[in-house]
């Protein structure tokens, strides 16, 4: 643990030299502020407080830029360091690969996780100063934020299995980016396109939703959405959501960080600095 912790200060001054903390902070306040003043219009028309509304918009951000972020902090930890000669002398010392690994990802998670604290809260306190609040949506609040950490450890883990695979930090790069299109937005495309070639049939009606939570982007939605009436109204998504037992998304979720990380181990255990 002494091990771990101590790697992990090491890439926390590493990621504070390279202002990823104040990059990434400054991003999640500015797209949280603009998504809840811009979504303030619907509460009337769904009988929501503002603050409600607002966690449903930055639950649709959170899912674009969560993984973005993560793969951006991720994509040159292993491929970069081996590159640049850092890799040979880090395992010089006598630190194992995993503890090297584990202490990576507990330096980039506290900073994504910095990052989602302070921008969603802050949009959510501008929210229900101007829109009203109640106990539902604060829960609510409190939820988006935990689930996007975790949706965030799930890329982090992700990203370091792609650096490790890769030859140079160029193609980890190009591996981060196809991933982020695939999980992020081509997945969900290709259900629709499944959907509407299915006309309400057996995959529409059954295979659907699960597929839906196989995805850790959709997973965190769908966890979102189906844990509150509120932001369900508010997204549209109600209906793939009420379709699975309540213990899919969040166990999905759950998974995929610790599933990614014992890929990137695997991955790097056979990466010859």
């Amino acid at each position: 643990m002494r091990r771990i912790l101590a790697v992990a200060m090491i890439e926390a001054t590493i990621t504070r030299r390279n202002r990823w903390l104040l990059m990434a902070t400054v991003i999640m306040v500015l797209f949280a502020v603009a998504l809840t003043l811009a979504g303030s219009a619907p509460t009337g028309t769904l009988g929501v407080n503002m603050l409600t509304v607002s966690v449903a918009s930055m639950t649709t951000l959170s899912v674009y830029l969560a993984p973005l972020l993560a793969l951006m902090m991720a994509f040159d930890s292993i491929a970069g360091e081996a590159e640049r000669g850092g890799l040979g002398l880090l395992l010089s010392y006598p630190v194992s690969r995993a503890e090297i690994l584990l202490g990576k990802f507990v330096a980039h998670l506290s900073a994504l996780a910095f990052a989602m604290i302070v921008g969603f809260g802050v949009a959510g306190g501008l929210a229900a100063v101007q829109g009203g609040v109640d106990a539902a949506s604060l829960v609510a609040l409190v939820r988006l934020i935990l689930t996007s950490i975790l949706l965030g450890a799930a890329f982090l883990a992700l990203g370091y299995m792609l650096s490790a695979l890769a030859g140079s930090a160029t193609g980890a790069a190009g591996l981060s980016a196809g991933l982020w299109m695939v999980f992020v937005v081509l997945y969900d495309l290709g259900l629709l396109g499944a959907v509407v070639f299915d006309a309400g049939g057996w995959f529409t009606q059954t295979l659907f939703p699960w597929a839906l939570a196989a995805n850790p982007a959709d997973a965190f939605r769908l966890w979102n959405v189906a844990a509150s009436d509120g932001v369900a109204m508010a997204t549209g998504l109600s209906g793939a959501a009420s379709a699975l037992p309540d213990w899919v998304a969040p166990t999905s979720l759950l998974l995929w960080p610790v599933l990614a990380l014992l890929l990137a181990r695997y991955f790097f255990e056979r990466l010859e600095p």
